[in-house]
């Protein structure tokens, strides 16, 4: 079984909007953790997300510049490439188990860098996906 994690973009919002209360708090503790044990996944998908929710979406947007260092920064974990073949995977798990197709190229690419965990609130805890099991971190 794999150490890698994937982490979902909602998770990652809530570790960088500081009006997100205890959300915040839990959100922010497992990305130091995944910081810490370098074990920290996450897609091209992930970015442009969250990209557009800090800015756009948070109750507190950041600049640019801001979002831009935190993009940055994540650029040092391991960074999936959503792909032409990883559209075609998200298909098939988009049909396969009847989720949106956004949340079927999170699994896709969780999937592909051969992470055992994706943390998500969106999609179901404890919900597996082949390989990858979802783990909502904030419940």
């Amino acid at each position: 079984m794999s150490d890698k994690r994937f982490i979902d973009t909602n998770i990652l919002v809530y570790a960088h909007d500081a009006t997100a209360g205890a959300k915040h708090e839990r959100a922010r503790a497992l990305v130091e953790s995944l910081w810490e044990d370098r074990s920290g996944v996450l897609s091209t998908q992930v970015l442009q997300e969250l990209r557009i929710n800090l800015r756009r979406k948070a109750n507190r947007p950041l600049s640019l510049r801001i979002v831009r260092e935190i993009v940055a920064d994540y650029l040092a974990w391991e960074v999936q490439v959503n792909t032409g073949q990883a559209v075609l995977e998200a298909l098939q798990i988009e049909e396969r188990y009847g989720i949106s197709f956004w949340d079927a190229l999170i699994v896709a690419a969780a999937a592909s860098a051969g992470a055992s965990v994706l943390y998500s609130e969106d999609l179901s805890d404890g919900q597996r996906y082949g390989d990858v099991r979802v783990v909502n971190p904030l419940r």
